[in-house]
């Protein structure tokens, strides 16, 4: 099939080019615009029970004060406020709220219950209209800037924090992250492409393909489905799929590419050299897609609704690229001429003697039990380390540097008021039986609260809605409301909650905390769901390349074994050594997402290069040596252009693109160099013709036309 392809694309090339020209601009014009949002809570399925209290919330107190961002005030000295920076502090509040600053409800002034116990600090809580849309950031930024202009002339430092503050601030900084990332991205593609080839035209091809055609395609089909289906995008997602088109495209770029050379070298001339190289690599192409396609897109079964969007997302992103590498790159290739393809390079035509992947052939093909035990050790070695993986919630300040100023205040608020003033927990109280509350078992049930282990304080007076049928008990937690320790304590604050609720009453646990408790267990449930489903589609997907029942089961347990590896690796850099309290919760899913389903792209591109070696009846020790030889520079060459891809992630400045980053670029270089280029081969040359089972191994039929093995051999001697 794929034969056929490579042939209509040579010939109609032109009419190719044009095609997806066209496309990529109808498509293109006609997309909506993609909305992201960064409240967790928005990732949550409606039933869990943070989503429903929100619900209680706000039907049962529609007008109740909540503050969206707040205002810290200190002196610039760092001493105790006097009574003119109170004054002062008045004359902000009261400067702001004359502004009637569009979206802008309440701005509750400074007074002795909003000052810190050691009389350096004073809050101002700042209420949003309810209907104020998320996108917005004008609101905010007017509030920054006024609030300082207002506070010019006096001994007063004042920032803003609270949520309001924090979106604006990961706004920016992701905004800033995706430009270092691209731009990261692009000199290392460039680079590592122009050091391979010695070539103008390749280092810089795959690249203006992606940007001008294969990514506004790409980008305006995830917007479409994401419109279409109602799915919730996040601020990562772009910087994501940043470097899945440009590293992922340039990967299979390379497939082709490296291939394409392969066949030039041999002698065939350049149109049947690149039919070729689409009959032979298309459909281990085709495969690696897929199979990442698969692991993507299972996430639409994730609860959390950040992974239902980015998986598709990153779905639509590979297939479109996938398509694009069989048949726009090589329709481009084939109009342009080998000597200005390859210029200013003089010896492409010329495989170089004695290559050290020939080396590491030579290795795998007389020691394969060693290769696969050194190897299988490193992976298990590693992956024993992940048993120390902790998980940390903290998403705010984990996506963007600490110096930002809605950080600061945070940081500020929570050391000089209390760890868990910054967001209190709220339980909800609500009737079941139709009759108002009974104002008299509150105490009872604030003192029950109260006993909870990790709870500071519970307010003594619940706030009770205009027909008295619910109450609000705000309850303050003794640590950091997104820390591992508050989110321990919601079990036993759920747990009082529902047990010492008056009769005729049921309770309900919300607000920031409570959202990221039910987050842990979403993340659970996905784990138990999400990755066997993967596992099972990606192992069929490999069955039907390799026609085998026994070589799907070692290349995921490779792969099953790279995760562990990653994981382990990442927690021993960033808990070890970095000091850090846990990975981000959702570093498992994205090591899933790429280690994983992309890491499984090496190993399929190699076991099908050994696959057609063993088919061409070579032994399986020979053809573990001649994969090795002719596939590994193209995996180590893919492999080091998406790891370095990935690796631009630490240039964002915030940990939780400083963990991704690493553990993803780790992960794929493991999958590159460990897995993909000695544990497989090794695993294939032990198994020998087993590893097929029960297909066969006689040569295959050669198609009419098609160049053989006998035909590059009378090519090479033409050459000598």
């Amino acid at each position: 099939m794929f034969h056929r392809i490579g042939q209509f694309v040579v010939k109609r090339a032109w009419w190719v080019i044009v095609a997806w020209l066209i496309a990529a601009v109808a498509i293109s014009v006609t997309a909506p615009k993609l909305a992201s949002s960064d409240d967790e809570s928005d990732f949550l399925p409606r039933h869990y029970e943070s989503i429903v209290a929100s619900d209680l919330q706000q039907q049962a107190f529609p007008e109740a004060f909540t503050p969206s961002a707040m205002l810290l005030f200190q002196r610039t000295d760092g001493g105790q406020l006097t009574a003119d920076d109170k004054a002062a502090m008045t004359k902000v509040t009261d400067g702001l709220t004359a502004e009637h600053i569009q979206y802008v409800q309440t701005i509750v002034p400074v007074n002795d219950k909003s000052i810190s116990k050691d009389g350096k600090y004073a809050l101002s809580l700042i209420g949003y209209d309810k209907n104020a849309p998320q996108s917005n950031t004008d609101t905010t930024k007017k509030l920054r800037d006024d609030a300082k202009t207002l506070a010019g002339g006096t001994d007063l430092k004042v920032q803003l924090g609270g949520q309001a503050a924090t979106n604006l601030d990961q706004q920016d900084s992701s905004s800033t992250a995706d430009a270092l990332i691209f731009l990261g991205s692009f000199v290392l593609i460039v680079v590592i492409l122009a050091f391979i080839f010695r070539s103008a035209i390749i280092s810089i091809l795959p690249l203006l393909l992606i940007m001008a055609v294969i990514m506004p395609t790409s980008n305006a089909l995830i917007a479409d489905a994401t419109k279409l289906f109602g799915l919730k995008a996040n601020s990562t997602m772009s910087a994501i799929l940043i470097v899945v088109l440009l590293g992922v495209g340039t990967d299979y770029f390379l497939f082709l590419m490296f291939r394409y050379r392969e066949r030039l070298r041999a002698g065939e001339p350049r149109k049947q050299a690149m039919v070729s190289a689409i009959g032979r690599v298309g459909e281990a192409i085709a495969s690696a897609a897929g199979a990442v396609t698969v692991a993507f897109a299972v996430l639409i079964l994730s609860s959390l609704g950040l992974f239902k969007a980015i998986g598709p997302a990153l779905a639509i992103a590979v297939v479109t690229t996938a398509i694009a590498s069989i048949t726009l790159v090589p329709a481009v290739l084939s109009v342009i001429p080998e000597k200005a393809l390859f210029w200013p390079g003089k010896k492409w035509r010329v495989e170089k003697p004695g290559a050290r992947f020939a080396a590491l052939g030579r290795m795998t093909q007389r020691r394969p039990g060693l290769v696969a035990a050194v190897s299988g050790g490193f992976l298990i070695l590693l992956t024993l380390c992940s048993l120390g993986y902790k998980g940390t919630f903290d998403l705010a300040s984990g996506s963007m540097p600490k110096t930002k100023e809605s950080m600061v205040v945070q940081n500020t608020v929570m050391s000089a008021f209390s760890a868990g003033a910054s967001d209190p927990s709220q339980v909800y109280v609500t009737s079941t039986n139709g009759s108002p509350l009974d104002k008299s078992t509150f105490p009872a049930y604030t003192a029950a609260l109260g006993g909870v282990k990790g709870v500071s304080e519970v307010a003594p007076q619940p706030l009770l809605s205009k027909d008295g049928m619910t109450a609000d008990f705000s309850v303050t937690l003794k640590d950091d409301p997104a820390s591992n320790a508050a989110i321990a304590t919601m079990d036993g604050l759920r747990s009082t909650a529902h047990s010492a609720a008056p009769a005729g009453t049921k309770a309900l646990v919300g607000g920031q905390t409570a959202v990221e408790a039910d987050i842990n267990a979403a993340m659970d449930h996905d784990y138990k769901t999400v990755f066997p489903i993967a596992a099972v589609l990606i192992m069929v997907i490999l069955g039907l390349l390799l026609r085998s029942v026994v070589a799907p089961w070692y290349l995921m347990a490779s792969v099953g074994l790279g995760f562990g590896a990653t994981l382990g690796a990442t927690s021993v850099v960033f808990q070890k050594f970095d000091h850090q309290s846990g990975l981000m919760f959702m570093l498992p899913i994205f090591i899933y997402l790429f280690v994983v389903a992309i890491g499984t792209d090496y190993n399929i591109l190699m076991i099908a290069r050994l696959r057609e070696e063993a088919r061409e009846g070579r032994s399986p020790r020979e053809a573990a040596y001649e994969a090795i030889k002719h596939g590994g520079p193209t995996v180590a060459s893919a492999g080091s252009i998406l790891a370095a891809s990935f690796a631009t992630f630490m240039l964002a400045g915030n940990v939780l693109f400083s963990e991704i980053g690493f553990s993803i670029a780790f992960g794929i270089a493991l999958s590159a160099f460990v897995m993909a280029m000695f544990f497989t081969p090794a695993l294939t040359a032990l198994l020998g013709r087993m590893a097929w089972w029960p297909g066969h191994q006689e040569p295959e039929p050669v198609a009419p036309g098609q160049w053989t093995e006998r035909d590059e051999l009378v090519a090479a001697r033409y050459r000598k």
